[in-house]
């Protein structure tokens, strides 16, 4: 696949607005293998080739297994992650996919009583910054391993 445009060079407050997001997400108070977790899932499911290979390269330089990075794609499935990583990874799911079926009040409720308000509002806010860097990164083709 070749790039179409380098979103940062055609108009760089864009990157600065998602850089600006980014920052942000790094001092929620949320595990770091939960952040990567969330943004790869969110990518799984957007079918971000570019976004998978960053955030498999960041879960894996702190320590993420290779077990929970194959079975992301199936999580439910599998004993690998704890409750509030699956009450994470359903909200995520939900909000990514919000114009099927918007957020369940069982998702909601189960997530917002294991996590609390503050980390729901964050997995929440986690889930849109990476939804958005899908949306910059798919349209324009970037390229995976072209960091």
């Amino acid at each position: 696949m070749k790039s179409r445009m380098n979103v940062n060079k055609a108009e760089p407050g864009i990157y600065r607005a998602m850089d600006a997001a980014d920052k942000l997400v790094k001092e929620f108070n949320i595990d770091p293998k939960l952040k990567e977790l969330i943004k790869m899932r969110v990518s799984q499911i957007n079918g971000c080739g570019y976004c998978i290979d960053y955030h498999t390269k960041e879960a894996l330089s702190i320590g993420e297994t290779n077990q929970r990075l194959f079975a992301l794609a199936a999580w439910w499935e599998t004993p690998f992650f704890t409750d509030e990583e699956r009450a994470a990874l359903k909200l995520t799911e939900e909000v990514t996919h919000i114009a099927h079926h918007g957020v369940s009040d069982e998702t909601y409720r189960v997530a917002a009583e294991l996590l609390g308000e503050q980390k729901l509002a964050q997995v929440i806010f986690i889930t849109i910054t990476i939804n958005s860097w899908n949306r910059i990164a798919i349209p324009v083709h970037m390229v995976a391993g072209e960091d």
